[in-house]
């Protein structure tokens, strides 16, 4: 496949984004989340990102969901720790190395809150801070060929992540619009059996000079095709961006 060479692409993004240097500037994130879809239900985790509090830091690879499994409980995830604390700090339960720890995915296959915390962890901080995580030390970018479809036109940066993102999976391709605003995301989630999805963004808002998409929803894709409905349903409200003095 022919790749296209060069920056341009990224930095339409950031700057459509907000900028680098304003991203650059931000410290944490916080957002009202309602994660919901029969991939949940499957999981037999159906309700356990219904109604959240999520702050999420955007330097370091660390999200805090408020209310997570009760009232006064949040659970807290960072790459290599997950864990469920009471108000008091004091540790419910944990887990070391969550990546690791992933049933086989079949037909009965089943999460524990932890599990679902570990996902939904590192997924909210992806999202969140995208696309300054496509900045950071030891993530490729690169332009591909654009992708068109009916009337949409879309530009695309295929992007690799190195182990120390904890994301989807190590390749991931973003799609943008001609303004730089993302609207598609492809990936094969590594916790779900690598199987390939569409991740579908769009209800972008601005909050403190930076663009958040805060509707999204995942397609699952079986023979090169998506599905009609959606598996996983993501909305943000309430977001607020804290930012260095």
């Amino acid at each position: 496949m022919h790749r296209i060479q060069g920056p341009g692409l990224l930095d339409l993004v950031l700057e459509a984004h907000g900028g680098i240097e304003r991203w650059s500037k931000a410290r944490t994130i916080r957002a009202r989340l309602d994660m919901s879809g029969p991939a949940w239900t499957a999981l037999g985790q159906e309700k356990i990102f219904a109604g959240l509090d999520v702050t999420v830091e955007v330097h370091e690879q660390r999200t805090v969901f408020t209310g997570f499994t009760g009232p006064g409980l949040r659970g807290v995830y960072t790459p290599d720790h997950v864990a469920i604390e009471d108000r008091h700090g004091t540790v419910l339960q944990e887990r070391h190395a969550p990546r690791e720890d992933y049933p086989i995915r079949d037909g009965d296959a089943r999460w524990d809150p932890l599990h679902a915390l570990y996902f939904g962890g590192y997924g909210m901080w992806n999202y969140l801070t995208a696309p300054y995580l496509l900045t950071l030390p030891g993530v490729r970018a690169e332009e591909l060929e654009p992708w068109q479809a009916d009337s949409e036109h879309r530009r695309r940066l295929r992007v690799t992540f190195p182990p120390r993102i904890a994301t989807h999976s190590a390749e991931q391709t973003f799609y943008y619009d001609e303004s730089g605003a993302q609207r598609r995301l492809d990936y094969a989630p590594y916790v779900m059996g690598g199987r390939p999805a569409e991740h579908h963004t769009e209800a972008h808002r601005t909050v403190s000079g930076l663009l958040f998409p805060t509707h999204r929803y995942v397609l699952p894709v079986q023979d090169g095709r998506p599905g009609s409905t959606p598996i996983i349903i993501v909305d943000f409200s309430d977001i607020t961006v804290d930012f260095a003095d």
